[in-house]
């Protein structure tokens, strides 16, 4: 019997796992909302998009066509970049007025989150700046107008989670979170078509982030065996999808199938947590104008080395080891009998995946060793399964400068 064996033998089962939205999956399901919408007596609904991403999917006027066809306005709120409480407020208020009965968001991470924080503040007064985490000094209420989401990445799963980021980029600012049930989309859509489009270094950065949500998620000091069954499905089915999809963005089955992994991220984080590449993506995102999913995925094969490191020399019988044991062997698709044998393995193959996904340095957005440094001494670790010093978090970001 191997070690996971026998520590999952002996554990007892006590967990709760957040709600999660109803779940639309397939190629062409999209074309479904416009009739879901009108049964559900929607008849104005604020549509929320990525810019570019969304004026250029082949799937755009057909889509429009059959909103208009099912009786339902759709007043357009194309947006760009991370959502910052500006943007949010901006489209808040002129969806009020238009008396939007429900927001419907098409696009990546960021266009899902300006909606559900758009979803919510619906019902509330003055900025969203006031019910941020670490920021405002007002909780939100459980309630918001009624919410679809139609991820066009493959990367953050915010479509299956309670929280919202929204950020201030400069010296001073902050990416924080929203967070509480409400914030659950109602559906989530994932179809093949929105995706499709979706570019390549964009659909590389995306993917790494939906790897390092299941890796981190499935390490997790407060993993569950529900999370950890998402969390192992998603490893398996990402370790083909993504670079399938990357070697021909027009494969439908591997977009699809990258996709759902993607979701999975987003519901196993909802339950696990994450862990210490998740604990610098915001500091990192709040200082310079760096994609989410670059931060994650270039820095997820030095913390996995890090962390593996550290379990290999505190205690070879460990929770953790074994669990990056057997994440590798998912991960690769190899068993090599033994656990360092294959947590190197999985090491070694997220540095061929940053290396062959062309995956930027810290240094290409302006990041400078003495910035590193601060954010070093005041990141978190998060569920990350060893406690990191300062310096070796340092570590892990200088070997990406």
């Amino acid at each position: 019997m191997g070690l996971l064996s026998r520590i999952l033998e002996d554990e007892k089962l006590v967990f709760e796992n957040p709600p999660l939205p109803s779940l639309k999956v397939g190629e062409g399901v999209l074309f479904s909302i416009p009739e879901y919408l009108r049964r559900q007596g929607f008849s104005r609904v604020a549509l929320i998009t990525g810019g570019d991403s969304y004026s250029a999917g082949g799937y755009r006027e057909q889509f429009e066509e059959q909103l208009r066809a099912a009786g339902i306005e759709a007043p357009h709120f194309p947006i760009s970049g991370e959502p910052s409480p500006l943007k949010v407020d901006q489209i808040r208020d002129t969806a009020a007025e238009l008396q939007a009965d429900a927001v419907l968001a098409v696009g990546g991470g960021s266009v899902i989150d300006t909606a559900k924080a758009v979803a919510v503040m619906l019902h509330h007064h003055g900025s969203v700046r006031e019910y941020l985490e670490g920021v405002g000094s007002l909780i939100s209420k459980p309630l918001r107008h009624p919410l679809i989401a139609i991820p066009a990445t493959s990367g953050t799963g915010a479509e299956a989670t309670k929280n919202a980021v929204i950020s201030e980029v400069g010296e001073h600012g902050f990416k924080k979170s929203l967070r509480n049930d409400a914030y659950v989309p109602d559906l989530a859509v994932l179809d093949p078509l929105v995706i499709k489009s979706c570019p390549y270094d964009v659909t590389a950065a995306s993917g790494m982030d939906a790897v390092t949500q299941l890796l981190e998620a499935y390490v997790s000091t407060r993993a569950t065996p529900f999370t950890d069954a998402l969390a192992l499905n998603g490893l398996q089915r990402s370790r083909w999808s993504l670079p399938a999809s990357l070697r021909d963005g027009e494969n439908l089955n591997a977009r699809g199938q990258m996709a759902y992994a993607a979701y999975l991220s987003g519901v196993a984080l909802a339950g696990a947590g994450l862990g210490v590449v998740h604990g610098l993506a915001s500091p990192l995102g709040a200082l310079r104008n760096i994609p989410h999913g670059v931060v994650c995925g270039t820095l997820l094969p030095a913390a996995s080395e890090l962390v593996v490191g550290s379990l290999l020399k505190s205690d070879t019988e460990s929770r953790g080891l074994a669990k990056y044991s057997q994440a590798a062997t998912v991960f690769t698709g190899s068993d090599h009998g033994n656990a360092e044998q294959n947590c190197r393995s999985l090491v070694d193959e997220l540095y061929r995946w940053v290396e062959e996904f062309s995956l930027p340095l810290l240094s290409d957005y302006g990041f400078t060793s003495a910035e590193l440094r601060n954010i070093a001494d005041t990141s978190s670790v998060k569920g990350t399964p060893v406690d990191l010093t300062p310096d070796e978090i340092y570590s892990i970001l200088n070997r990406r400068l």
